[in-house]
């Protein structure tokens, strides 16, 4: 799809990633439609010639209102919370509103769309590097106090992908990992405080992967510009770095960060492959020394 001229509906644009995807978008000439719960939220949008429509994930209606004469959808906004564990909530948000937002989709007469996933669908940790065809949890898997966001994303993307084949959908699902960027209110912003203080306790061979979010966003818009991504689930995370080299990288660029820290040994590793995004697309991911350099520059630019 040639996104010039485009017009791209978003759901969430308002959000933390939705406003990263927004950005690339215009970027490439398209023509971006925010289908957001509060338009008035982030006012730069408006100015920046996105057109905001009002509409709320419960309200089938309004859903249909907001995806009406677009060429494309990237199905975005979601629950995510690192204090709210409450299923109901989960549920609603991410189960029934995406089953809500893609029957607008197919009655809108829309049949290109890009939904956000998460890779904490996959259930285990059982392989060096988990692939796209790695076991997930289901409806049916057992709850616990950590795996309410992790089940509900998996029967997300299970809605998502029974609806695109009954409604005959064209759809891509992307499986970010842990996302870091200027204006995060979950991850980045817990990360600030936790190395910020003049003494700190620094996690040894803990690798987990991070990964910006305007590279996330990238994946997303290069999903919807390639046909071979139809169909498809492509993994979207970072490099088999620790995080002790994270903390160096927000140094570097300037972030604040524990004049003294202590090493605690905590040998923990999740990786995933990314080789299918990068054959097919073309993706990389940039190094957190750009990544942070440019959350660090953004962030730092609001303020002043």
């Amino acid at each position: 799809m040639d996104l010039a001229g485009a017009r791209i509906a978003v759901t969430g644009a308002t959000g933390f990633l939705g406003r990263y995807i927004v950005n690339v978008l215009l970027a490439r000439k398209a023509h971006v439609v925010g289908v957001v719960r509060n338009p008035g939220r982030v006012p730069e949008l408006a100015a920046r010639g996105v057109e905001l429509r009002k509409a709320d994930l419960m309200q089938p209606g309004q859903l249909a209102a907001g995806v009406r004469g677009v060429d494309a959808v990237v199905s975005n906004a979601a629950l995510f919370s690192l204090k709210n564990q409450r299923w109901r909530e989960h549920q609603e948000t991410n189960v029934t509103g995406t089953r809500n937002v893609f029957n607008a989709i197919a009655d809108a007469g829309v049949t290109r769309v890009v939904q956000v996933s998460s890779v904490a669908v996959y259930k285990g940790r059982h392989e060096p590097k988990i692939r796209e065809d790695h076991p997930k949890y289901s409806a049916d898997s057992r709850r616990s106090f950590t795996n309410t966001y992790p089940i509900s994303k998996a029967v997300s993307e299970e809605v998502a992908w029974e609806c695109a084949a009954a409604r005959e959908l064209q759809l891509t699902t992307v499986r970010p990992c842990g996302i870091y960027g200027a204006f995060d209110q979950n991850f980045t912003r817990i990360f600030k405080r936790f190395v910020g203080f003049p003494v700190g306790v620094m996690p040894v061979a803990l690798r987990i992967p991070f990964v910006y979010a305007g590279d996330v966003a990238e994946a997303i818009v290069l999903a919807l510009e390639q046909p071979i991504a139809v169909g498809k689930a492509y993994n979207v995370t970072g490099e088999d770095r620790t995080f002790w080299e994270f903390t160096r990288a927000w140094r570097a660029v300037g972030g604040k960060v524990a004049r003294i820290r202590l090493p605690v040994p905590l040998p923990t590793r999740r990786l995933f492959d990314n080789a299918r995004i990068e054959q097919d697309l073309g993706w990389r991911n940039r190094p957190y020394s750009d990544g942070l350099r440019e959350t660090y520059d953004l962030e730092r630019a609001a303020a002043s």
